[in-house]
């Protein structure tokens, strides 16, 4: 079954991520344990979250 645009966009979205979170992890070693830390609790804070999303995905299957 082909794609819709939507579909095919959200996915563009996916890939967006994995290169933001790329360019995450190759600052990560130029930051300081305290920057590192900092960051770290940004990410986790983030409204939503990467896995909220996944979540939200799954129930949306599930309710199909």
């Amino acid at each position: 079954m082909p794609l819709s645009g939507e579909a095919i966009r959200t996915m563009n979205y996916v890939d967006d991520i994995a290169v933001t979170l790329r360019r995450i992890l190759a600052t990560l070693p130029e930051l300081t344990p305290e920057e590192r830390d900092r960051v770290g609790e940004h990410i986790r804070a983030s409204d939503p979250s990467y896995s909220a999303v996944l979540q939200a995905l799954e129930t949306e299957v599930e309710k199909a």
